[in-house]
């Protein structure tokens, strides 16, 4: 990367050039025409022209490492290495027909998937598009397809790859209209990438990439990594008053003296054990806000130093918010609500990223001072506040946000460090936040309460939005809740499982018709169209279906659930919390401090318990 060739060229005089490569113009005009700036101290300095060999682009988020920023076009066949560029120009400056400009990251993965093709036609002996026909197209696909069978069969990810291969084909098609060499014919001309592909329908109808975590793995995790942000305040000042002798004594690397300093401010397990938990305060705060906000990757390493504020309702509540960059659906600044931990790991961050700032600021005044055009500048303001900052040894210590790789690896080494056997990875996190969101309302209405201060999903999305929060987190977070749904009422319709509760056994008498299927098409749309059609939540001892929370079943009378309420599902799953509660009001029963009154609730409640067991064809065993 370099500087600008010319003094005052401007962003301006980039908008004012050439849209097409397709012209019949001096190649030095064309070789000059400007391909990405950045601003450094308010000047627009040129970092890439259309002839470099190397593009640079700009506009990635902040975790995208230097390396997944360019293209190198004498990675193409020499052949189409011209061709290359008009095809890329185009895109950058267009877009497809229809479709908007393409961003950085949209470029980049074109030209990686357009090797793949251009290395084949080379591989022909065909070195202009104008000779490529929907026959070369159609083994080119094949070719593919073949490489996919190598993989599980159910291998998503693969099929996503080979439709990415056959869009780039396609998108080159289009874009090559408008350059100097045009391809003949759209290569497929009866089907599509995605069908060649096997990969048809929305996204939402596609299985599910991303694995969802398990309780105990979570579990697991986020314990550790509290554990570690309750020691923070200790490390961190204990890291500080280390350095800070280490300047005084002019070494960083007396291992001993480091030890003994140590020991005598009360750590006992050595510089090395020191140095690795004060490494892994970043990861143990990464998961803190990673499990309690649902923000992806991205938005985390965009969090800056005052990330967060406090609200207040009229009736004295106080809210919690993070406010960040979210890129993946053009939303710009964009806010979470969070819960309190979310807060203080964010604090935590802080006072960790302090040093790496301080380094950050030395670097851009060096660099200033060297040269005031330098567009490592620019560079290294985006990072300026970033709390999720590291050194890359490589690259003369410089500080960046840390990667989406780096964060990864030191994700898998956390949950090693914790005895878990799980390949972790941050995009689980956004997944297992919108499950247990929703499994709030299907079990413990407690944390939804304490996470978004009322009372169901539905609430939630009526009265905690504000204009700046993510939408899509909530659409996410609705996904899961169709699933779970879907989920319970599957359970429902199955012929062997006993229901109780008045509406339960109304499911039971229906589905125990000769032919209820034949409302919907099949048996998994009648599953869905019950699961959509009911209001389904769980109070923890039963299934409710009602439209609201008025119901005293759901937390003062528990048992009411059991006596027929009309609203109320009982599945086999509830059965071993009306076992314990029967077990402990026959205990109860024999209190003489509870007066008759409570003695004929006592045995009211017995007998509405004794009728869920029975509806259950759960046993009860009688005390000798």
């Amino acid at each position: 990367m370099r500087a600008s060739r010319a003094d005052g060229e401007s962003i301006a005089q980039r908008e004012s050039e050439p849209q097409s490569a397709n012209l019949a113009i001096d190649a030095s005009v064309r070789d000059a025409w400007v391909i990405s700036t950045r601003k450094v101290d308010g000047n627009s300095v040129i970092v890439s022209r259309y002839g470099d060999d190397i593009w640079w682009f700009t506009g990635s988020t902040t975790n995208t490492v230097m390396a997944k920023t360019r293209v190198t076009f004498d990675t193409l066949p020499v052949v189409f290495q011209a061709k290359g560029r008009e095809l890329l120009y185009r895109y950058m400056t267009k877009g497809r027909p229809g479709g908007k400009r393409a961003r950085a990251a949209t470029l980049i993965r074109f030209f990686n998937e357009l090797k793949f093709f251009l290395d084949y036609l080379e591989q022909l002996g065909i070195s202009r598009f104008a000779d490529v026909t929907t026959f070369i197209c159609a083994t080119y696909a094949q070719k593919q397809r073949q490489a996919d069978r190598t993989k599980p069969v159910a291998s998503t990810p693969a099929a996503e790859s080979v439709y990415r291969r056959l869009s780039a084909v396609e998108t080159a098609y289009l874009l090559s209209q408008h350059t100097s060499d045009p391809m003949p014919v759209y290569p497929w001309p009866d089907t599509t990438p995605g069908l060649l592909a096997g990969v048809t329908g929305s996204a939402k109808n596609r299985p599910r990439v991303t694995p969802l975590m398990s309780d105990e793995v979570f579990s697991r995790l986020f314990t550790h990594a509290w554990h570690i942000l309750e020691q923070a305040d200790f490390l961190l000042e204990l890291r500080n008053d280390l350095q800070k002798q280490r300047f005084e004594r002019q070494t960083a690397k007396s291992h001993k003296q480091n030890n003994r300093f140590l020991k005598a401010r009360g750590w006992l397990s050595g510089c090395a054990e020191f140095k690795k938990i004060v490494h892994q305060i970043r990861v143990a705060a990464y998961v803190v806000i990673a499990s309690v906000s649902g923000c992806r990757n991205h938005e985390i390493a965009a969090l800056r130093s005052n990330a967060y504020y406090t609200s207040t309702d009229d009736e004295g509540e106080t809210f919690y918010w993070i406010r960040s960059i979210s890129s993946k659906t053009d939303e710009g600044v964009t806010e979470w609500m969070v819960p309190k931990s979310a807060v203080r790991a964010l604090q935590v961050m802080e006072a960790w990223a302090a040093p790496y700032q301080a380094l950050l600021a030395n670097e851009i005044e060096t660099r200033r001072t060297a040269d005031t055009r330098d567009p490592h500048i620019a560079i290294a303001h985006e990072h300026v506040g970033a709390l999720f900052v590291g050194m890359d040894p490589k690259k003369g210590m410089q500080v960046r946000t840390l990667s989406l790789l780096k964060l990864n690896m030191d994700l898998k080494r956390f949950a090693s460090d914790c005895g878990l056997d799980h390949d972790l990875s941050s995009h689980q996190f956004r997944r297992k936040f919108a499950n247990y969101a929703a499994r709030s309302q299907f079990g413990d209405l407690r944390y939804l309460r304490e996470h978004f201060k009322h009372w169901s999903i539905d609430m939630t999305l009526r009265y905690a939005l504000n204009e700046s929060q993510e939408m899509e987190l909530y659409l996410d977070i609705h996904a899961e809740l169709d699933e779970i749904r879907e989920s319970v009422a599957a359970t429902w319709l199955k012929s062997s499982e006993p229901l109780a509760g008045g509406y339960g056994v109304r499911i039971m008498n229906w589905r125990d018709r000769d032919m209820p299927v034949t409302l919907f098409k099949d048996h998994q749309h009648m599953i869905r169209s019950i699961a959509q059609s009911t209001s389904i939540r769980s109070n923890g001892h039963a299934w409710c279906t009602a439209d609201d929370n008025q119901c005293v079943g759901n937390d003062l009378e528990r048992t009411r659930c059991g006596s027929g309420c009309g609203n109320a599902v009982i599945g086999l799953r509830h059965a071993p919390i009306y076992l314990d509660l029967y077990n402990q009001l026959k205990d109860l029963e024999n209190c003489q401090d509870i007066g008759e009154g409570g003695r004929a609730r006592v045995r009211r409640d017995l007998g509405r318990c004794l009728q869920v067991l029975s509806a259950l064809r759960t046993p009860v065993t009688e005390p000798a």
